[in-house]
């Protein structure tokens, strides 16, 4: 461990770098005059949307930029020495022995064909040069640092026998095998549900403290960043835009896009009526079309024609000690605390008559005990168990919970892909459970429409956007000819607010955001009554989220259309939806409205899931619940409360009752109900896990 203590300045120096990528056409800068430094046990968190060059950045440390990049100004030391001075062989040395990178998709950095104890040992053996035996007890002891659950099984294991929150653990576990100086992290826990998100956060910063280690942060999510690093660095366009130490940036911006990003994103209480988010205008420069002078002009409140657009805007710094610096010129003139121009508050649609209503709705699936080779005896996936709600007309209802907790299988079966094994869906009163897609008539059809979390998988490639909704309308018998759909097709356009011209582009010629756009003007082509959003919003950038989501309510307001919104991002959740059900292995551990489920008292689960959620706000106080351990399969759930193996309450019920009973649903109040154990006097004695801070609020 010695190699983290031999130098005291900065680890990593990074300044005035360039990078750019060369095609046949033309050099395409990706990062222009980037600084940033880390210090000896820091953590620096590097955000910003995707495109802005976080990433590259960290490619450039590695010296990983492919036959195209080339690091064209600016220098990188690591630890005083210039990287771009040292041998091939002073590199290798160097990469995962001193520097380690987590990727954001764990599958990609192991070798499914290697079990993990090999993949684990290999590193001290090749870096180091230590013995098999010894290479083992490092493995042994990293696994249990990384608190995986039985270590020695793990090291025996395949990767595709682990669950996704398993698998990147065994990559922090082996990215802290050589004990490096630097582990940079690329959005390492995008792919995770937020309890493992929660769980993976918090072993990243003990470990950090226990090892020394200093850390560069790729993220972009704010709450995430908050609660990880020392100090943050907001990028834009490939520049740097503002520097400085969590606590200051957070409640003393002074750049626009970073007083924009927070704009867009949900905080604590905010409503989607009375404070709708708001979305950055325009579009992301694409780098080979950058405009003169500032990079985020165009999209810029205070923009000044002749002053911002003149000439590149160097780094400023606010007060004069360095260590806060923000790429403004107007920053000491712009009101910084002058309150958000109210986006016009909007009415609330009337909730009216129920539209959909399931009883009692179960969905098993059989497998065989040895899948790939049949045989054996039929297990039963229980993937719903006796599901029971209503929606109305205008009404949101999110569903949340971890992934395999049942709810796109309940999707599925709603959009007719899956029959139902029991119970009833109801659809304006008509049985709909186990009439499969093929066989339902078109009116349920467009009745019923998804909106999917990935837009890049759902739009066909060789069709023109303009044709793929057209064809939509066509299916779904609206307009007598050609004439009549493209005139739909283009207020379609307009209805989710995208330029006409767009109808004759191709999906690669769009954004991520502008695809989720067309994906959501298909699901409406047809006058949709239910519309089912599974996580629509997860795959796009905050400044976008934002657009979409409220896209998404207006066309509700307008529409009055029954919105089902699937999601394990709560603080979204909190923002736009009436009504919450919160799923766990296939139950409904609790209903209500989202003020009655975002109050205590919670179900246990819920109470966790809140706890998870990063929130990006200096003033908020959040109680402190990791879980243990992970989901049980639903191949095999435990006996009694599905909850129970992850339960921090079940102490408090007495007689062994969570291990052997189901927990009956109990109405706690007038619309909300959970299922659970615990006794009323106990329920009564939960804390809210949110609250804001008690010298803020005195304030």
């Amino acid at each position: 461990m010695s190699k983290i203590h031999d130098y005291s300045g900065p680890i990593l120096e990074i300044d005035k770098l360039s990078i750019s990528f060369f095609t046949r056409l033309r050099e395409i800068p990706a990062v222009m005059d980037f600084s940033v430094k880390v210090a000896p046990g820091e953590a620096v968190g590097l955000v910003g949307e995707s495109g802005c060059g976080k990433s590259t950045v960290a490619l450039g440390v590695m010296r990983d930029l492919g036959k195209n990049g080339r690091i064209v100004g600016g220098s990188i030391k690591f630890k005083g020495r210039d990287m771009e001075r040292m041998s091939a062989d002073e590199l290798r040395d160097i990469r995962g022995n001193e520097i380690a990178m987590i990727y954001q998709e764990p599958m990609a950095s192991l070798n499914p064909a290697m079990r993990i104890g090999k993949q684990l040992m290999e590193v001290p053996m090749i870096h180091e040069g230590v013995s098999e035996h010894e290479a083992y007890q490092r493995a042994l002891e990293v696994v249990t640092d990384v608190k995986l659950p039985d270590p020695e099984r793990m090291l025996r294991s395949f990767p595709h026998q682990l669950s996704g929150g398993q698998q990147q653990r065994i990559v922090i576990a082996m990215a802290l095998m050589s004990k490096p100086s630097l582990l940079i992290l690329d959005e390492p826990t995008t792919a995770l549900d937020v309890t493992v998100e929660a769980a993976v956060v918090e072993l990243v910063k003990d470990l950090g403290k226990k090892y020394g280690t200093s850390m560069l942060f790729i993220s972009h999510n704010l709450g995430l960043v908050l609660e990880t690093c020392d100090r943050i660095c907001v990028m834009y366009s490939g520049e740097a835009v503002e520097r400085g130490d969590i606590e200051t940036v957070f409640n003393n911006m002074q750049h626009p896009y970073t007083q924009a990003l927070f704009r867009s994103i949900p905080l604590p209480g905010a409503d989607k009526n009375s404070r709708p988010l708001v979305a950055i205008p325009g579009n992301f420069p694409l780098p080979h079309e950058r405009p003169p002078g500032c990079n985020f002009g165009p999209r810029c409140d205070y923009f000044e024609a002749g002053r911002c657009d003149a000439d590149f805007v160097p780094m400023a710094d606010v007060n004069g000690d360095g260590e806060h610096e923000t790429r403004c010129l107007k920053f000491r003139e712009i009101d910084w605390n002058a309150p958000i121009a109210k986006a016009e508050q909007k009415g609330k649609a009337e909730v009216g008559k129920v539209v959909l209503k399931m009883d009692n709705l179960k969905k098993y699936y059989e497998v065989a005990a040895n899948a790939l080779f049949g045989g054996g005896e039929k297990r039963v996936v229980k993937a719903n168990e006796t599901l029971s709600f209503e929606a109305r007309e205008s009404e949101t209802l999110a569903i949340v919970g971890e992934s395999g907790c049942g709810k796109s299988t309940f999707a599925k079966v709603l959009m007719g892909l899956e029959t139902a094994t029991d119970g009833e869906i109801l659809l304006d009163g008509q049985n709909i459970e186990h009439t499969p897609i093929e066989n339902r008539d078109t009116k349920t059809v467009a009745d019923v429409q998804m909106v999917f979390q990935n837009p890049f998988d759902t739009l066909n490639p060789s069709m023109t956007v303009g044709s793929q909704i057209m064809r939509a309308l066509d299916i779904f018998g609206i307009g007598a000819n050609d004439a009549e759909r493209r005139q739909r097709m283009l207020e379609l356009l307009d209805l989710v607010k995208l330029p006409r011209a767009f109808a004759d582009r191709m999906p690669r010629q769009l954004s991520g955001g502008q695809k989720q756009r067309v994906g959501i003007a298909r699901a409406f082509a047809g006058g949709a009554r239910i519309v089912v959003a599974d996580e629509p919003v997860s795959a796009l950038d905050v400044s976008v989220q934002a657009a979409v989501t409220d896209l998404l309510m207006e066309i509700q307001r307008n529409e009055k259309t029954t919105l089902l919104f699937i999601s394990h991002d709560l603080s979204i959740v909190r923002y736009l939806s009436d009504r919450v059900m919160v799923m766990y292995l296939g139950h409904v551990v609790e209903l209500g409205s989202t003020d009655d489920v975002f109050a205590p008292p919670y179900h246990p689960y819920t109470e966790a899931l809140l706890s998870a959620v990063p929130i990006a706000d200096t003033n908020v106080e959040k109680k402190h619940i990791v879980l243990e351990g992970d989901i049980p399969s639903a191949m095999n759930p435990p006996p009694g409360c599905p909850f129970q193996t992850r339960c921090r309450w079940k102490d408090r019920v007495p007689g062994g009752l969570c291990e052997k009973e189901v927990p009956p649903v109990r109405q706690l109040t007038e619309g909300h109900q959970i299922k659970c154990h615990l006794a009323d006097a106990e329920l009564a004695t939960m804390e809210p896990v949110i609250k804001l801070a008690e010298n803020k609020a005195a304030e």
